[in-house]
């Protein structure tokens, strides 16, 4: 089986991130204790176990184990138990909510011959997780899930495979999930500057297509673009949107978040980008307290990003400086810089100035 590390995407606006170093496991006798041992050379974890059982490079339960993994689903991505999967199933059971926003939960037995993925299998990357511990251990992966058992992808292990998202996801991941189990007929479309993309995407089950003008016959189509409108068409359409449009931003203090929020939403359809493709927003370092900006990544739940005037200052003379803006932050330029050091140089449009206040964007892949 394949053991490189996998790569866990992000889970799109509402969802987190599953990092490696983000996996705690919790071992309950000498037998998961050894296995975690196992597992300690192929991934960074954090692992637990009790008083008795402690060895160094392990933490001790906070209390007791139950009120440790109960802790821990609240602050990991994901957890790993070493132990039997009645007992993870009540001591989580009070806690699970949402496939969406859960940890990935994975139980192996203490033997290391089954692990099984619990929960949030694909959003969560719980299956995933699965797969590459299984191949550490020669073990059978254990996965229930119905696309993965009719092996097909699933729409929302694409979404976040693309860190992707769509309108009403939770009831479009049903829809399509089923059809595609039902051996519906679900087309994939995707835009041509992201049609790179689906070399490293699991596509199996969906029915390729290639225009939009020459449908094969359908039961529903996904359309992967950043657009913000497509054409009309003669079946149901789920369009999903990979966050890939970066916005590099330069304001006067004090700006408002109204004034951003309307100039951003401005910019994004003179460029025909749906407000869904946004990744992150991004300035000068000066700017790192300036409230507006802080509250516009918020609005949109995307990271703000801070660069120096030294990095700016590298990649000023690509484009018009402004005197005033260089006696006020120590470059002549803000907005364009940041978007072309935050796209790899993947600018789009023109950068709109307005109210004080400057934004150009880019595409990053």
């Amino acid at each position: 089986m394949n053991t490189t590390i996998p790569n866990f995407m992000t889970r799109g606006l509402a969802m987190s991130i599953v990092k490696p170093e983000s996996i705690a496991v919790f071992c309950l006798t000498p037998g998961g204790v050894r296995l975690a041992r196992r597992l300690q050379t192929h991934l960074p974890l954090t692992c637990f176990t009790s008083d008795k059982l402690m060895e160094a490079g392990f933490l001790p339960f906070n209390g007791s184990f139950g009120d440790t993994l109960r802790e821990a689903f609240k602050q990991y991505s994901a957890l790993v138990v070493v132990g039997a999967i009645g007992l993870t199933v009540r001591v989580i059971a009070p806690l699970v909510n949402d496939k969406m926003t859960d940890p990935a939960v994975v139980v192996i037995d203490e033997r290391g011959q089954h692990v099984i993925s619990l929960l949030s299998g694909h959003v969560g990357g719980a299956n995933t997780l699965t797969r590459y511990l299984a191949g550490i251990l020669g073990a059978d992966p254990v996965i229930t899930t119905a696309t993965d058992v009719n092996e097909m992808a699933a729409l929302d292990t694409l979404a976040t495979q693309l860190d992707a998202e769509m309108q009403d996801f939770r009831h479009a991941v049903k829809v399509v999930n089923q059809m595609l189990v039902s051996q519906q007929k679900v087309g994939l479309w995707w835009d041509t500057p992201l049609a790179a993309e689906r070399e490293r995407c699991d596509t199996r089950g969906f029915v390729p297509v290639d225009s939009l003008d020459a449908l094969p016959q359908l039961d529903a189509l996904v359309c992967v673009t950043l657009r913000d409108t497509l054409p009309s068409l003669p079946l149901p359409v789920y369009k999903l949107v990979p966050r890939r449009v970066v916005a590099g931003i330069g304001c006067r203090r004090a700006t408002s978040l109204q004034t951003l929020v309307e100039l951003l939403q401005q910019q994004m359809a003179e460029n025909h980008f749906d407000l869904m493709a946004l990744r992150a927003i991004g300035s000068v370092t000066i700017k790192k307290d300036e409230p507006a900006l802080h509250q516009l990544a918020q609005c949109w739940r995307v990271p703000f990003e801070l660069f120096s005037v030294g990095e700016l200052s590298r990649h000023e003379q690509r484009f018009p400086a402004s005197d005033f803006v260089r006696q006020t932050v120590g470059v002549g330029s803000v907005s364009q810089p940041v978007a072309w050091l935050m796209s790899d140089g993947k600018l789009v449009g023109n950068t709109l100035r307005q109210q004080g206040v400057t934004i150009t964007l880019g595409v990053s892949h």
